[in-house]
């Protein structure tokens, strides 16, 4: 009985695993294995602590370990990812001006606005630890929700038929701004709701009932191109469901 008590830090190693494993992947260009290894690591994010919390042996060991996982699945990942998607003779042609210059001999300055991502994550990561306000829910986006949208680039490209989505991503303006925006909105003071459950009524999660009941109409209908419409989602009923209070 006394293992039970490893099990959550051995979830949270497993999320470790799985985003090192992607790291290695990402800068071999290989966005899409990198993609569903950090899915999968979420996973193990996400159950770590739903076991901490079965098995009643939450503590500050795992919670620093929690966040040194998601520092690497979360945060370096998605930051290599934005690096690669960026990193196209084509990007440097179109970002190459007489005015500023994106390529300094044979190094490709661009892409390195990608890890704008791991530096916020990093920062975003490092609050939450000494947040007390932070226990049952967020104050600005999930590093590893921010991840989910970047982690579903690669996947959109290589599976959606969607002219207008693929059109988007290859799009160098569409990636800077979609770093920047996330990058903000995992710090930004606003508050978010956690898929916590302390209870299973209604009346007590309601939100989070209406959540994840579009968030599966939506991943039905669309697969993958719903992962970012789903944590657009995820932040508006939070307000929506705020002003109601």
């Amino acid at each position: 009985m006394m293992l039970k008590k490893y099990i959550p830090n051995l979830l949270t190693l497993l999320n470790l695993l799985c985003g090192t494993i992607a790291v290695i992947f990402a800068v071999n260009n290989e966005l899409e294995l990198a993609a569903y290894l950090v899915l999968l690591g979420i996973f193990f994010d996400f159950f770590d602590g739903f076991a901490a919390r079965i098995f009643s042996v939450e503590g500050e060991l795992g919670k620093q370990l929690d966040s040194l996982a998601d520092v690497v699945t979360s945060g370096v990942v998605p930051g290599i990812v934005v690096y690669k998607l960026l990193q196209t003779k084509k990007s440097i042609e179109i970002f190459n001006t007489e005015i500023v210059s994106w390529k300094t001999e044979d190094i490709e300055l661009l892409p390195f606005l990608g890890l704008i991502f791991t530096l916020a994550a990093a920062y975003r990561l490092a609050k939450f630890n000494i947040d007390e306000r932070q226990t049952s829910s967020f104050i600005g986006l999930p590093t590893p929700a921010a991840a989910l949208v970047v982690l579903s680039l690669p996947l959109i490209l290589n599976y959606s038929s969607l002219e207008f989505a693929t059109t988007l991503i290859e799009n160098k303006w569409f990636l800077i701004g979609l770093t920047a925006v996330l990058s903000f909105l995992m710090n930004a003071e606003i508050p978010l709701f956690s898929l916590k459950f302390k209870d299973y009524s209604w009346k007590n999660n309601r939100i989070k009932y209406v959540f994840l009941i579009l968030t599966i109409i939506l991943v039905i209908s669309l697969q993958f191109i719903a992962i970012p419409l789903v944590i657009l989602l995820y932040i508006l009923l939070s307000i929506f469901f705020k002003e109601l209070k």
